[in-house]
Formats: structure tokens, C-alpha cells, sequence
């Protein structure tokens, strides 16, 4: 049997390199006071065709079930947030901070950076409408990348305002049915062919002189974004970010800021993206809660590609690895006449929170301790004549000590 396209097994080797994705995301997430939550994989398919615009809808796996649901895996988790919120928001302080990251679906062509199931870190900040909430959420996606060891050198905040687009083009006489379908030709910008960028502008009645114009001069909107960068800067983040108006972002629910995230190199897609979202949970809740939010989704599958080509960031994701071995200890059986007592020291150790191992049948000595080495172990404990004493062998340092076996835990951390 074939793999399906765009999806992926995970051996362990790979599933340790997920994990430590995972494991940054929670803990600087967990840093910010962001709290964790999670929805149904499947959603009735209404949810995005009303949310999320008409791009995203072309993408879902979707399928009527047994009970005759149009339903569809989540391609992203906006518009779940938002009905759980409209659900329950009286029930929760504000502002809300929260996060997720489990996996999305989305069926498009796969390509580098661009799978059909993914993982993805979502942040969102929930009733706060200011500035420094704006801030504080660019914050922690710098952060966030920091901690894979990566730095200004190698990625951009790149910080946008979607009303300034509204503005322009209404300004310009784009009728408000079609202003959806002009940013959409402006995301595209740098994606596609001069030509065809020109052709569909002129439908809206607007040269791209104009557009390239006003991305060229975003000094305006610098002002409007002031208190979010004067704030970075207080943090000393600002060399992260920078304003950048060929950002629009494509689903529709995107509101005021938008922003997104890449690798200086130019070598990926983007990182991450997101941005304020003010209206939807009032369209969620047919005009019942109003709620100003804002947030960002990361997926896993560019970052680590990032993370493979930055050697600082390589090297961390190495040492959590190793520092994560499969086994700490290992227990080589000397003499199979001790291998009830073995046993007794095996449990001893688990018990006492080292991740430890041996061979479950009967081996010779020096198979048991290549299979310590192959497994990353620090230590390897001989089981053998000498008992209740046993030895424990360092193995990168090659040196030997003896204890009883009842004061192992406490020698082992010594």
C-alpha cells in the first residue's frame, strides 16, 4: 500500500523531531501565559464557506457522511475558536490567550513547505482591541522562533494594515462585493507574472502604477502601526519586524493588522502568518458577542525545513534530541544466573524516573553494551557475581564506580 500524497509517516527518529517542535511551541506559548485548547477535526462545511472565503473552501477534504452532513476536515482553526468562544465567552476573564496545535487538512498540490496534513501552532488573543495586544501577540511569534535558535538574520515580521487596502480601493471606486477579489490580486503580487497582476487590476479600474506606488510609500500607515513597533522596540524586538504593505492575507474574515513571516534567505514560504479578526465572532454569533481578536497559525512543515538549513538552530534541535535519549541507563545482564536481580534494578530505576533499558533475553556482555551506546545511554550498570553491589559505567568517559544497588538512584544523580 501507498502512502497518500502529501501525507506522512512518522518514524521515531521523525517523531522526535515533531515532538520537539511541539515542545518549543508549548513551552514559550506557555511563557506568555497562553492556555491550550482543541476542536473536532470535522466541522459542517457551512462554517468555512461563510468564514473563511472562497480560496479556502476549494481546498478542503470534505464529504457528505452518514448522516447526510456536508462536513470537512479543518483546514485551519479560526472559525472553530471563534464558535467555541461565541459559545461560551461569558463563561471566561478577559482577555482570552489561548493556543493549539494539532493537525489541519487541506487538499492542494504538494510541494516543498506545502503538505496535506500538517501541524500547526495556533495563538489568538481574545477581547483585547489595543495595541499592545497587537504587540504582545507579534511578541510571542518572535519568541516563539527564538527558541528554535533562530534570529534576526534569519527571518522577518513583515507588518501590514488591511483597512489601509480597503481604503485604497474603495478610495478607487471598487464596489464593496468586489474588495475581497482586489486583495486577492495583491496578495498575489509578488507570486504572480507582471502581466497578469496588470490585466486583472485594470478590471478593477486600477493601475498597477498605483498599487506599487502605495506599497512603495507605507509611511502612513508606519503612523497607524506606531504604538505596536514603539512597543517592540521597548523589548528590544524591533529588528524583527518591519512594515510591509504587499501583506493582505487572503481569507476573508482578516481585519486591520495583517502580517506574515519569512526566512531572510528567501529559500521558503512563508513561516507563519495571521492578523486581527474583529468581526467574526459577531458573524458567529448573529450579532450576539462582540468580541475584538487577533491571532497567528505556524506550520511545522516549514519551520522544519528552516530549522535543517540555519546550523544554530540545527544544533539546538540536536542537544534537545540527545538530551532526550531513548534510554538514560542500561542494564547489562553479566550473568544470567542475576537476571531475577536485574530486574529488581530495572524497576528500581523506571520507579525512580530514569528512562532505562536491557536486553530482554540472554546476550553476551559486549553486545549489551554496543546496544547502550546505540541507544544514547549514559550509563550502563553490571549486574553480575559481585551482587548486591553493582558497577555502573560511564560511557563516554569510560570510568567505573561500584554502590549497592538500593543507593543506585542517588548515585546515578550525584
Amino acid at each position: 500500500m501507498q502512502l497518500l500524497p502529501g501525507f506522512r509517516d512518522f518514524y521515531p527518529e521523525d517523531c522526535a523531531r515533531r515532538n520537539y517542535i511541539l515542545s518549543v511551541w508549548r513551552n514559550v506559548a506557555s511563557r506568555y501565559g497562553f492556555v491550550e485548547y482543541d476542536g473536532p477535526v470535522l466541522e459542517p462545511i457551512e462554517l468555512y464557506r461563510k468564514k473563511s472565503g472562497g480560496e479556502l473552501v476549494g481546498q478542503l477534504f470534505d464529504f457528505v457522511d452518514k448522516g447526510e452532513r456536508h462536513v470537512a476536515l479543518r483546514p485551519e482553526m479560526t472559525p472553530s475558536l471563534a464558535r467555541m468562544v461565541a459559545a461560551r465567552e461569558r463563561d471566561y476573564k478577559k482577555p482570552l490567550k489561548w493556543f493549539c496545535a494539532p493537525s489541519f487538512f487541506r487538499y492542494e498540490k504538494q510541494q516543498r513547505g506545502r503538505l496535506r496534513e500538517f501541524l500547526q501552532l495556533n495563538c489568538d488573543i481574545l477581547g483585547d482591541a489595543t495595541p499592545a495586544a497587537d504587540a504582545e501577540l507579534l511578541a510571542l511569534l518572535i519568541d516563539i522562533l527564538r527558541g528554535f535558535g533562530l534570529g534576526p538574520e534569519d527571518f522577518v515580521v513583515r507588518l501590514s494594515d488591511r483597512d489601509a487596502w480597503m481604503q485604497f480601493a474603495s478610495g478607487r471606486g471598487v464596489e464593496e462585493a468586489r474588495l475581497l477579489d482586489f486583495l486577492g490580486v495583491v496578495d498575489k503580487l509578488e507570486r504572480a507574472p507582471e502581466a497578469e497582476s496588470r490585466r486583472k487590476l485594470e478590471e478593477f479600474g486600477i493601475p498597477l502604477e498605483a498599487v506599487r506606488a502605495f506599497i512603495a510609500h507605507p509611511e502612513a500607515e508606519a503612523g497607524k502601526l506606531h504604538g505596536i513597533l514603539a512597543d517592540l522596540k521597548a523589548r528590544g524586538l524591533d529588528q524583527f519586524v518591519t512594515v510591509d504593505l504587499t501583506i493582505v492575507r487572503g481569507l476573508a474574515y482578516y481585519t486591520g493588522l495583517v502580517f506574515e513571516v519569512f526566512d531572510r534567505g528567501g529559500k521558503e514560504r512563508a513561516l507563519a502568518g495571521g492578523g486581527r479578526y474583529d468581526a467574526l465572532l459577531e458573524v458567529m454569533s448573529d450579532g450576539k458577542v462582540r468580541m475584538p481578536a487577533l491571532g497567528f497559525g505556524m506550520g511545522d512543515v516549514v519551520l522544519a525545513n528552516l530549522v535543517e538549513e540555519v546550523p544554530s538552530a540545527a544544533q539546538r534541535r540536536a542537544e534537545w534530541l540527545a538530551a532526550r535519549r531513548s534510554a538514560e541507563v542500561y542494564i547489562v545482564v553479566a550473568e544470567e544466573s542475576k537476571r531475577a536481580e536485574a530486574l529488581q534494578v530495572l524497576q528500581l530505576l523506571r520507579e525512580a524516573g530514569w528512562r532505562t533499558d536491557y536486553a530482554m533475553g540472554a546476550a553476551k556482555v559486549g553486545k549489551q553494551f554496543q546496544a547502550a551506546e546505540v541507544l544514547g545511554a549514559k550509563f550502563a550498570v553490571v549486574v553480575g557475581a559481585e551482587w548486591p553491589e553493582v558497577k555502573v559505567k560511564q560511557l563516554a568517559l569510560r570510568s567505573e564506580a561500584s554502590c549497592q544497588w538500593q543507593d543506585l538512584p542517588a548515585f546515578l544523580k550525584k
